[in-house]
């Protein structure tokens, strides 16, 4: 397009202005931001050493927090209001490929696994499933784009995010307190945004809580000791009353037509009432306590929840992490997937037709992200706006047929 040379001058000299205007502003309102965060590093220091932090460890995990993390912030303020419906949370969480880690996992730590499951009781599969819901078998404690200063976040969240202030200043004190004690130093204490640490990620309340010295180092280390990080899940489950040798629910098939009790009933009434397992295979103990769990109408799988998914839940208080959990646990130990599958209003992918997915977006300019397999807000952005330009519905669901399409192209 073209467009006179006086107009083009003028644009320049103002657009030059309004940028060095908002620099301007910028950098004063971060200077105003980072003296006022010094001075809450201050004001902060007397409560730490009143809470048994000696001044040279406050000062040394200090030393290098100048400012706040403005990615923390972000983080903090604009969570996803995206509410993924059922079948979306677990397609990304329980698929083909954590289930073969998982299980690549099992023989490469299997030594360990032995010694863990006999000192706490909790199954192995359990535990490698927390630790690919939790941390991918640790490959996010190698992004740097996640992983980041436990201190600086929670200093961070302390100063600025009302919300989150007290809980953060707790968590602080906790982290500073792992720091004295020894079990990592400051330059490795990294975590996620709200200072959930290591293989398993716990925050540090629960890590002064359960953290265990496993592999016999001194040292609890859940950042680089894997048996140290399930060492302490298992001691987290352990401690909240997870029952040896008990599974943590069942899919089971549902009588049509029929209404059920709310609550807590012996598997046995369960069954008088004509729920049966989904595969047709007898129940374990008809004395077991059970809850009935519906988490995609009666169309969807059903459940019956027995004591060791309340467990779960305290490790995460959401049904579909405990529920998660435990069906990515079942495939990594090969008892199968589920009979009834979730309501999803299209063909389902593979793990590797989603990065295929991922991949051709990309290559027709849709998509910028990793091809991970995972579908989150970029990828379905990406297929909406593929979508559009192919004169589909726009609902960003990963199909067959959108891949197909893609395929045509």
């Amino acid at each position: 397009m073209l467009v006179r040379k006086t107009a083009t001058r003028f644009a320049g000299v103002a657009a030059a202005a309004g940028l060095s205007l908002a620099l301007l502003f910028s950098a004063s309102t971060t200077a105003f931001a980072d003296a006022g965060f010094q001075r809450w590093i201050a004001g902060f220091r007397s409560t730490a050493l009143q809470n048994g932090i000696s001044a040279t460890t406050f000062d040394r995990a200090f030393r290098n927090v100048r400012d706040v993390d403005p990615e923390v912030l972000e983080k903090a303020r604009f969570q996803p209001e995206f509410t993924a419906p059922v079948w979306d949370y677990f397609d990304n969480r329980v698929h083909e490929e954590a289930v073969a880690n998982g299980r690549a996992m099992a023989r490469q730590w299997k030594p360990w696994l032995d010694r863990i499951e006999a000192r706490f009781g909790v199954d192995r599969h359990i535990l490698l499933a927390i630790w690919s819901m939790e941390s991918n078998y640790g490959e996010i404690l190698k992004n740097d784009k996640v992983m980041r200063n436990v201190v600086r976040s929670l200093a961070t969240l302390a100063y600025g995010d009302q919300r989150r202030a007290k809980f953060a200043q707790t968590q602080l004190i906790a982290a500073l307190k792992i720091l004295q004690s020894g079990d990592i130093d400051e330059s490795h204490l990294m975590g996620s945004w709200a200072g959930a640490m290591g293989h398993t990620q716990f925050i540090p309340t629960s890590y002064q809580r359960y953290a265990v010295d496993i592999d016999g180092n001194g040292k609890r280390d859940i950042w680089y000791s894997v048996p140290d990080a399930l060492a302490t899940a298992a001691n987290l489950l352990a401690k909240n009353g997870w029952q040896t040798g008990r599974t943590w629910g069942y899919e089971v098939k549902l009588p049509e037509g029929r209404k059920f009790p709310n609550g807590s009933l012996s598997v046995a009434k369960w069954q008088s009432l004509g729920i049966t397992r989904a595969r047709g295979k007898p129940f374990r103990d008809g004395n077991e306590m059970a809850e009935l769990k519906v988490l995609d109408g009666r169309s969807g799988p059903a459940f019956l929840m027995t004591k060791n998914f309340s467990v779960l839940k305290r490790y995460n208080n959401a049904d579909k992490y405990a529920l998660a959990v435990g069906l990515l646990a079942d495939e990594i130990a090969g008892y199968g997937g589920l009979v009834r599958d979730w309501n999803r209003p299209f063909t389902k992918l593979s793990f590797q037709e989603k990065q295929e997915l991922q991949q051709r977006l990309s290559t027709f300019g849709y998509y910028e992200g990793k091809f991970d397999g995972k579908i989150g807000e970029g990828s379905r952005a990406a297929i909406r706006a593929f979508q559009a330009q192919a004169g589909l519905e726009q609902d960003g669901h990963p199909s067959m047929e959108v891949l197909l399409r893609l395929r045509k192209r």
